[in-house]
C-alpha cells in the first residue's frame, strides 16, 4: 500500500498484490489498483482493471504539465461520482 496523493479534498492510495495472489485471481483485488477517498463526501472507490489503468494514465498526463493541487483535485473528482462505499474508520 502507497499513499499516492493527499489533499484537503482526496487521498488516493497505490494497492498492489503480490503476483501469486494476483495470478490465482481468488481475491476481491485481483491484481491490485487505487483507492480514492472522497473526504468532504466520506466515501471511497476501489478502481481495479481497466478503469485503474484508465486512472493512472490520465494522472501520469496530468503531472507531465505540472498541475495544481486543485487541478489534480478536479481531475480525482471526475471518479467519486461513482463512490457509493461510506468510509468506515477502524
Amino acid at each position: 500500500m502507497l499513499m499516492l496523493y493527499n489533499s484537503d479534498s482526496f487521498a488516493v492510495v497505490q494497492i498492489d498484490v503480490p503476483d501469486a495472489m494476483a495470478a490465482r485471481g481468488d481475491g476481491p483485488l485481483m491484481g491490485g489498483g487505487y483507492e480514492i477517498v472522497d473526504k468532504f463526501a466520506r466515501k471511497e472507490i476501489f478502481l481495479q482493471g481497466p478503469m485503474a489503468q484508465h486512472f493512472k494514465d490520465g494522472v501520469e498526463a496530468l503531472i507531465e504539465t505540472e498541475p495544481s493541487e486543485e487541478e489534480l483535485d478536479d481531475y480525482i473528482a471526475r471518479y467519486t461520482t461513482l463512490a457509493q462505499q461510506p468510509v468506515v474508520l477502524h
